[in-house]
């Protein structure tokens, strides 16, 4: 398990086969694999685990039905492969939801076309689940969903997740393999050597420096790999927004898709974990990336007036929604200018100076985003990256140790004794927002940034983790400080209606 933290004297010490820079859904792939293989294998995260795009993303395991009308039927079919494969692996934090596209007289895409692209989906999936719902049936379903224009809907299946517990299964399934990962170290410098890579770092809980000592480095920083790749600027930053709204405000059952009004763009709004999630944007991101990412007022208005275009009655406000997420998308660029919604989602592996960096990509392919970036650090073979790439042998094993809500997540009550008593203990948390915006979502899914659950746990909270009174204040005030600066509702501009003169 990860456990308490490592002192960096430790890690220091040792001969690493591989040390991996980033602790996202990528960072982790690529330490599972490496550790799976008998590697010696160090993932150092300057944060906290799952602290940038890999908490903060559509929470969806999928192919992608829009790679298709771009022509990139391969990423789609590795994507759907690689989500029946979650699926059977991690049935209670990847499962399978029922998606609902609504169709409009003289909107394309029309019932044929949809009906061909998902015959074409479930194909490359192997399964057959799409349908169509009749006018009535849609209504049943989505009884607050606008009806001007509606005809029907097309049916499907796509699969939701935790995209944060997902990396945090990850980690831990590497643990077991013997894995080592740090949270809250930092990498200030790689230098190559004859025999490998010299690595200085940075303990930020501790404010000790070390070097360690490994053969090969992978950087797998997401939106920040331009950082440590060597070579010219590839990565194009998006950020991606998402609310989270009351559910008795806003009820829905099914995922749905709906088209924008004022672009036409495709939003999801679907329920996850108790709330109902809406997003996303599409945006270049300029802002230092040293600062956390938040959804801009202009977001907000964004998503609110899709909110209100398609469910009219609702009259859905700021007030409804508990809280915002903005993440930042490590897109590869294409260098020619195309809107953000256009751009490729695959991923690039490339070197310089013997560093391997790795970014762009998709959630649900992680695995195999894993092996590329193996295959290019010449610790494992082309025979094995193919192997790899073909094996059905399961990534996962049950955490025999763990309480259940651990590997049944999307159905667990996140605010459990046994739940809360793991986190504290195993699972390397150092601030309160670690424990409530990414152990746990409560902070995201309960009103008031989930301050009663905090009041409730306080002396629980300060055992586990050696916290004094002043400690628990100082932490308690950090935590609130980011939820509302970069995942609260900012504030809406006052508009001067009076008139000149």
């Amino acid at each position: 398990m990860l456990g308490k933290r490592n002192e960096i004297d430790q890690l220091a010490g040792q001969q690493w086969d591989l040390l991996v820079i980033g602790g996202g859904i990528t960072g982790a792939g690529v330490m599972l694999e490496a550790a799976r293989r008998g590697l010696k294998v160090l993932l150092v995260e300057q944060r906290d685990y799952a602290w940038g795009t890999s908490s903060r993303s559509s929470k969806m395991v999928h192919g992608g039905l829009r790679y298709i009308a771009q022509g990139d039927v391969k990423l789609t079919r590795h994507s759907l492969l690689e989500r029946e494969r979650l699926l059977k692996e991690l049935p209670g934090l990847v499962e399978r939801a029922t998606y609902l596209f609504p169709l409009r007289k003289g909107v394309f895409p029309g019932r044929w076309p949809m009906k061909a692209v998902l015959w074409l989906y479930d194909f490359l999936a192997g399964i057959r689940d799409h349908r169509y719902l009749s006018l009535q049936q849609v209504k049943e379903r989505a009884p607050a969903l606008n009806t001007d224009g509606l005809t029907g809907a097309m049916c499907y299946t796509d699969a939701l997740t935790d995209d944060c517990r997902l990396v945090m299964r990850t980690l831990l399934e590497a643990t077991r393999h013997g894995g080592v990962a740090e949270n809250y170290l930092q990498v200030t410098g790689v230098a190559r050597e004859e025999q490998g890579f010299s690595v200085s770092l940075h303990d930020l809980v501790s404010d000790q420096k070390r070097t360690v000592q490994a053969k090969q480095v992978v950087n797998a920083t997401g939106a920040w790999a331009d950082r440590f790749s060597g070579s010219e600027a590839r990565v194009r930053p998006l950020r991606g927004s998402h609310l989270f709204v009351d559910p008795e405000r806003l009820p829905v059952s099914d995922c749905l898709t709906v088209m924008h009004p004022e672009d036409g763009r495709p939003v999801f709004v679907f329920p996850w974990e108790g709330v109902t999630c809406v997003g996303t944007t599409d945006l270049d991101h300029p802002q230092d990336m040293d600062i956390e990412a938040s959804a801009s007022n202009q977001e907000v208005e964004y998503l609110l007036t899709l909110i209100n275009s398609q469910f009219p009655g609702r009259a859905i406000s700021r007030e409804d929604v508990f809280a915002t997420i903005a993440g930042v998308r490590p897109v590869i660029a294409s260098g020619k200018g195309v809107d953000p919604s256009k751009e490729r989602r695959d991923h690039a592996v490339w070197g310089d100076n013997g560093v391997v960096t790795v970014s762009g990509g998709k959630l649900t392919t992680f695995r195999l985003i894993a092996l590329d970036a193996l295959l290019a650090t010449g610790l494992i073979s082309e025979g094995e990256h193919r192997k790899g790439q073909k094996t059905k042998a399961a990534m996962y094993s049950k955490l025999e140790a763990a309480p259940p809500a651990v590997d049944d997540f999307l159905h667990a009550n996140q605010d459990d004794d046994d739940f809360f008593d793991w986190l504290l203990e195993q699972e390397a948390v150092q601030h309160l927002d670690d424990l409530m915006l990414r152990r746990t979502r409560l902070g995201l899914t309960r009103p008031q940034a989930g301050v009663a659950v905090l009041e409730r746990r306080r002396e629980q909270i300060k055992a586990a983790l050696g916290w004094d009174d002043e400690r628990w204040e100082k932490e308690l005030s950090r935590y609130l400080d980011i939820h509302q600066q970069f995942y609260g509702v900012p504030v809406a501009p006052v508009v001067d209606n009076r008139k000149a003169g």
